[in-house]
């Protein structure tokens, strides 16, 4: 066990927050940590980190809990490099490793290696060198690479500044430092904003075989459904636990409140039931004494509380007032470009959008998805081709930061203004059904929370009922259950859909197709995100197949078709190979006869022979990686 909670309180200016918080965090289990915003997830994380103290209750934390903490600040040091931020978690190693280097010096300057000085240098040298393997030290960079390209750093300089990196390269890079300090409880608060899906697909699959503890904070469905075993939910303060993924907490919420209500009900009803006999023979002599005993019954009973509702939840739903025309949208060679300078992003966009499809759109950060959206809404020109409405279509546009809302103009003015003929009662109701009530409506749209901006746009898509709708990022800034009400709205939505989203849930459960784009063009996929993974799996698995035949028609494929020199080089790279393998079997065999000497009292307490034993390692290691290299060419080519 990590950490264990108990019956913790905790309050604001006398507002309670958390309420008979208990929990257990357990060694090597990956937890998920939900619920709405402000219901004190990060809270209950700073109470965790030790950074706020509970008012009352108790907290255990192990003396063997090493925590790292993604913060969504990241907490990098801007002053740094890249390279230089991820080698601050190996300080330890490199100044074990400069310790070790001074001390040889010392041992080579003393002569009488029997003298108790050199005795006593030799064994400071063997516990750092004891320490500097226990920690890999000789392995440190290649564990930073490995890392660094996992995260999307591959052809990054990483010499880069980190106070030059977009925010989303710090969020990259800090969750890269926490991956390297290997801690045994690895808290992450929302890890997935900013990372595309080959980095997200990387992320997965190493905290599939993380060798801690997790707790993830996060509003992405789709991975905490593939990562965490158990799922802890903030509501109303009071903390509640589900076994299994989010799908899996979603199911037994329901059945779990299913439960209790029957089990409220049928304890009500036996209340009712016995104050009834109660009432009616309590006076009567005969049943005097069993109406008492129903009494003390009833005094005695553990009565069950009335189950919570659901939190009061926003509601949508997407009308249209007119069909279009079967063909919405042809797009016909059309090329993307941004700025005065007209930068293209894309070209050679071709393909067509019916009546009622729901098509998404995915591809790498500044590919130009977006840029699709308003050139096809006549927000920017193209750079080159055309594209076609169809007749009869309306258009409703969501923009994934809601930069066309007017920040100074009060929440229920930048709906009425754009619907003046709409009484303000029903304006009211529409925002009241995305929780927009009282003097929130009142307030600037730059004061409100980003969440409530993006409730606000959907009422502008609720009140235009457009035939088609393009979206763009919609479950941006949406807690957990506003995604699902949104998914169900448009999924209900008898109109056409064209959207953005990097959420892999709602692209598992909206689209019948989804375009990837890219530099040359779009790729079209039949299916969902699930759908779209498997394919490109098989297309890679049919390149590298191709790959190999082409590869094999190029190369005499028997002894018939192959002249006398070719066999000849043929059976020169084979006995190479086979030089090399040996080499190789005998190097690591010798590497690690030398690594057991070293450890020895004898060679460590000689100066010379434990540098000459420590030169021979690097040698040996330099001459099997060149072993490596040529083996792998040789592989190859036969």
């Amino acid at each position: 066990m990590l950490i264990s909670i108990s019956q913790v309180n905790k309050s604001f200016s006398g507002n309670p927050v958390l309420r008979d918080i208990t929990m257990t965090i357990e060694e090597h289990i990956r937890y998920g940590l939900i619920g709405v915003n402000g219901a004190g997830k990060s809270t209950l994380l700073n109470l965790i980190m030790g950074e706020l103290d509970a008012d009352d209750g108790e907290i255990y934390r192990s003396t063997q809990l090493r925590l790292g903490y993604l913060k969504q600040n990241t907490g990098l040091d801007r002053t740094s490099t890249i390279l230089e931020e991820m080698r601050k978690v190996f300080e330890d190693v490199f100044r074990a490793e400069a310790d070790m280097r001074s001390l040889e010096q010392e041992m080579e300057s003393i002569k009488d290696h029997t003298s108790t000085e050199y005795r006593s240098i030799t064994q400071e040298y063997e516990k750092k060198q004891a320490y500097f393997d226990s920690r890999d030290g000789y392995q440190v960079d290649v564990k930073i690479k490995t890392i660094l390209n996992g995260m999307g750093f591959l052809d990054k300089d990483l010499d880069t500044p980190i106070h030059t990196l977009s925010g989303g390269e710090k969020t990259r890079l800090a969750i890269a430092r926490l991956l390297l300090e290997e801690p045994n409880l690895l808290i992450l608060d929302e890890p997935t904003n900013h990372l595309d899906f080959k980095t997200l697909n990387w992320l997965e699959e190493y905290l599939l075989t993380y060798n801690g503890s997790i707790l993830i904070v996060s509003h992405d469905r789709y991975f905490l459904d593939k990562i965490v075993q158990q799922v802890f939910e903030i509501e109303r303060g009071k903390l509640s636990s589900y076994k299994g993924n989010y799908t899996a907490y979603v199911r037994q919420k329901a059945e779990r409140r299913a439960r209790l209500e029957k089990e409220y009900e049928a304890q009500q009803l036996e209340i009712a039931h016995m104050q009834e006999y109660v009432d009616k023979n309590l006076a009567r002599a005969s049943t005097s004494n069993s109406a008492k005993s129903r009494i003390k019954a009833l005094e005695n009973m553990a009565v069950i509380e009335r189950p919570d509702g659901d939190l009061k939840q926003i509601k949508l739903r997407f009308d249209l007032t007119k069909e279009p025309y079967k063909d919405v949208l042809t797009v016909e060679d059309l090329g993307l470009c941004v700025g005065k300078e007209k930068k293209v992003l894309c070209e050679h966009i071709d393909f067509s959008l019916k009546r009622q499809e729901k098509i998404a759109i995915i591809g790498t950060n500044g590919i130009g998805k977006s840029t699709l959206l308003k050139t096809l809404l006549g927000i920017l020109e193209p750079y080159s081709g055309n594209y076609t409405w169809g007749k009869n279509t309306s258009l409703s546009y969501y923009e994934q930061e809601n930069l066309n809302l007017n920040p100074e103009r009060q929440a229920i003015d930048e709906l009425w203004d754009r619907f003046p003929h709409i009484p303000e009662a029903q304006i009211r109701k529409v925002l009241g059904n995305v929780l927009l009530t009282k003097e929130d409506v009142f307030k600037p749209v730059k004061v409100i929370s980003g969440g409530e901006r993006a409730k606000l746009a959907l009422c502008i898509l609720m009140l235009e009922k457009s035939n088609v709708m393009l979206l763009d990022e919609p479950t941006n800034h949406l807690d957990l259950p506003s995604k699902e009400i949104l998914e169900e709205a448009l999924l209900e939505y008898g109109g056409t859909l064209l959207f953005i989203s990097h959420d892999r849930y709602l692209l598992n459960r909206l689209p019948d197709k989804i375009i990837e784009m890219n530099e040359d063009g779009l790729t079209v996929y039949d299916g969902n995100y699930d759908a779209y993974v498997e394919r490109k799996k098989f297309l890679a698995s049919m390149a590298v197949q191709e790959e190999s035949a082409e590869k094999a028609k190029q190369k005499p494929q028997s002894g018939s078709y192959r002249t006398k020199e070719q066999r000849r080089q043929d059976a020169e790279r084979k006995a190479r190979l086979r030089t090399i393998e040996s080499e190789i079997e005998r190097l690591e065999e010798e590497i690690d006869l030398l690594q057991g000497e070293i450890s020895r009292e004898e060679i460590y307490t000689d100066y010379q022979l434990l540098t000459e034993k420590t030169s021979k390692i690097e040698e040996n290691q330099q001459a099997l990686d060149g072993y490596y290299e040529e083996w792998e060419i040789l592989q190859e080519d036969v």
